[in-house]
């Protein structure tokens, strides 16, 4: 069987990339952690007493819900997401999962950063499916992710 090519994490889809930059900050706060959340299972089952990612999904849940801003809170919570993945040593689907929380967070400084959790939910997907699957399953987040950020965005 043949190896799976790789996946890019440069390649944005153009209708994805104008949504993202016709939203607002909150909205697109609310999106990166619903991208998030449907990767994290795979980080939180391999890691279980870990919860770099998961902190940091709750942090920018906590800077929606109260705006309070303090970098060095955000920064730190997406740090410590990103370390997470680092120390999962190789590139799966678990280590692409702590990526896009790292992504995640954040966003509350750079709205565009919800792309990153976006691109790395997707780049999770990839790594945990099968190749026969890997095209449908890509297709099929990236509608959901679509189709998501229209909902949140009220269209």
């Amino acid at each position: 069987m043949a190896k799976k090519s790789g996946f890019a994490l440069t390649h944005i889809d153009p209708i994805l990339l104008e949504l993202v930059h016709n939203s607002d900050h909150q909205t697109l706060a609310v999106w990166a952690i619903a991208c998030t959340e449907r990767v994290l299972p795979f980080f939180e089952t391999a890691f279980p007493k870990d919860s770099r990612p998961r902190d940091a999904l709750t942090t920018l849940q906590n800077w929606i819900e109260t705006g309070t801003f303090s970098m060095a809170v955000i920064r730190g919570a997406s740090l410590a997401s990103h370390a997470a993945a680092r120390e999962v040593g190789e590139d799966n689907s678990a280590r692409s999962a702590a990526r896009a929380a790292g992504q995640a967070v954040a966003t509350a400084h750079v709205p565009t950063h919800s792309l990153g959790a976006a691109m790395y939910a997707l780049q999770a997907i990839f790594r945990d499916s099968k190749q026969e699957d890997t095209e449908a399953a890509l297709a099929s987040e990236r509608e959901w992710q679509l189709r998501q950020l229209n909902q949140l965005r009220g269209k």
